[in-house]
């Protein structure tokens, strides 16, 4: 089977999907516990996460003994990244002391095409990050670095963010209104009936607009 990344064109799905219908998609498929929990944000309201995780897993750390690099594992996962991947950061949020994301990698992920990043931890130098217009979900926003209080200590395995699972190629899509994660055996068909929902729900606001009541309107369509 193709992997996903010769399956999907992000650009299109960027324009035409949005994070609420693919969770409908996903309860209907039998998968309701895939979107993050609502304290993860975007750093810009207009920005849109669409591509395939690169996972990373943080754990506090207390002590670093002398010449330990604490970030040997976050660059290598960075550095790694291709276009299209998602780095998603798993910090066991909401934290007010791991801190994974910043400017610099930032810079580094988009100059290697990364879609965005999503974690559940903090992000800073927020201006910086907001002028590159790369797309950053986060836990929250702070000062702090993670020397001395985190550490990336695994990647490209499955992992929790922010309440829901994700495994290395799965599909993230976030707006707005949240992220979603697609587990990748499924990502095909939940995309395919997304896209059907959109159709129909555009379909269903034509006839709203022209006046039809939402119960008619409705019971033609089963949208809602």
């Amino acid at each position: 089977m193709p992997a996903l990344s010769e399956i999907f064109d992000l650009d299109a799905l960027k324009s035409r999907l949005y994070s609420a219908v693919l969770s409908d998609v996903l309860d209907q498929l039998g998968y309701p516990n895939q979107a993050v929990k609502p304290f993860v944000r975007p750093l810009d309201d207009a920005s849109i996460l669409c591509g395939f995780a690169r996972t990373g897993l943080y754990m506090k750390r207390y002590h670093f003994p002398e010449g330990h690099n604490p970030y040997a594992l976050e660059m290598d996962l960075i550095d790694s990244l291709k276009p299209g991947e998602v780095a998603v950061l798993a910090c066991d949020g909401p934290t007010d002391r791991i801190a994974p994301w910043g400017e610099l990698l930032t810079t580094a992920s988009k100059v290697r095409g990364s879609a965005g990043c999503l974690t559940d931890g903090l992000v800073r130098d927020v201006r910086r990050i907001r002028e590159l217009g790369f797309p950053v979900f986060h836990g929250g926003i702070g000062p702090l670095d993670t020397k001395g209080r985190a550490e990336m200590m695994a990647s490209d395995e499955p992992v929790e963010v922010a309440g829901a699972r994700v495994a290395p190629g799965d599909f993230v899509f976030g707006d707005v209104d949240g992220v979603v994660i697609v587990p990748q055996a499924i990502a095909v068909e939940a995309v395919k009936l997304a896209l059907a929902k959109i159709e129909a729900e555009d379909t269903t606001r034509e006839e709203l607009l022209a006046g039809d009541s939402l119960r008619a309107v409705f019971e033609r369509h089963g949208v809602l």
